[in-house]
């Protein structure tokens, strides 16, 4: 049974493919299934399309807190977003999915902070949301957040 290769174009890498026989076709000239093609349709005919290669788009962010605790001092809140952390920060202003601490107190981004971190993949802005809070609390900042 003949079954097309599917070949991307040089120019336009994430174009899609051309169209495939069978699910088995989506595989390289050697035979090996090629993990960078999604295929999907139906009545035979499936369409494969290039998958993007992602780094990541999550960030971690951190918000300065213009005394949150009633004491005088400054704080932190340190979060994981999958927006950019200016969007992010506006969302919190505004009030939507927002925390409190914040809405009520935060005043500005601390992009210093984090920059050099973003964008990175899921697990990995979980365990970086923590390991800012952590380092934070270390130099004895208030942190809110940072789960």
């Amino acid at each position: 049974m003949f079954s097309m290769v599917a070949e991307r174009d040089e120019c336009c890498p994430y174009a899609p493919t051309r169209f495939l026989k069978s699910r088995a076709s989506a595989r390289t000239r050697d035979g090996a299934r090629n993990p960078n093609l999604v295929t999907g349709g139906r009545r035979g005919i499936i369409t494969a399309v290039a998958r993007k290669q992602r780094v990541g788009h999550h960030s971690v962010y951190v918000v300065y807190l213009r005394n949150p605790k009633g004491d005088g001092k400054a704080g932190y809140y340190v979060g994981m977003t999958g927006l950019s952390p200016e969007q992010r920060f506006e969302n919190h202003k505004n009030g939507i999915k927002a925390a409190r601490v914040v809405r009520k107190f935060g005043e500005r981004l601390v992009p210093k902070l984090y920059a050099h971190l973003n964008p990175m993949p899921y697990k990995k802005a979980q365990f970086m949301e923590g390991a800012l809070a952590d380092s934070l609390r270390k130099r004895g900042f208030a942190v809110f957040g940072g789960h």
